[in-house]
């Protein structure tokens, strides 16, 4: 298996999260995972079912989709590696324009993250 991917960094503006990040504003804790085909079926999944959501490249661990915004159509990137050593989802969250989002990459991820949780853990 390929060593993880790695994530890059949020820039200094307040439209990214990642778990990767160091500073609150845009932490965000990755998801815990025991299997990994099922925890990538089950991310799909809820990409899949997302509103304006398109996977655009993907592989054994690795996922980039976008997400366009309802009116004006800006598009925001979410990469999610999962990292079969420490068995978490890592993840990155950002708008490819403009200076803010209004926190909708931190509540897209926490609505991913929500749904990843209940479906991997059962809870």
């Amino acid at each position: 298996m390929p060593p993880p991917r790695t994530l890059r960094p949020c820039p200094k503006r307040p439209n990214c999260v990642s778990t990767e990040a160091l500073d609150a504003g845009h932490r965000m804790e990755p998801l815990p995972y025991r299997d990994l085909a099922e925890a990538r079926r089950q991310l799909l999944g809820i990409l899949g079912g997302m509103p304006r959501s398109k996977v655009v490249e993907q592989d054994e661990t690795y996922v980039h989709a976008e997400f366009r915004s309802a009116f004006f159509r800006f598009v925001d990137d979410v990469e999610l590696v999962f990292d079969e050593k420490a068995k978490l989802l890592r993840f990155r969250s950002a708008a490819r324009l403009g200076y803010r989002d209004f926190g909708v990459n931190r509540k897209r991820m926490e609505e991913i993250g929500k749904a990843f949780k209940e479906k991997v853990s059962g809870r």
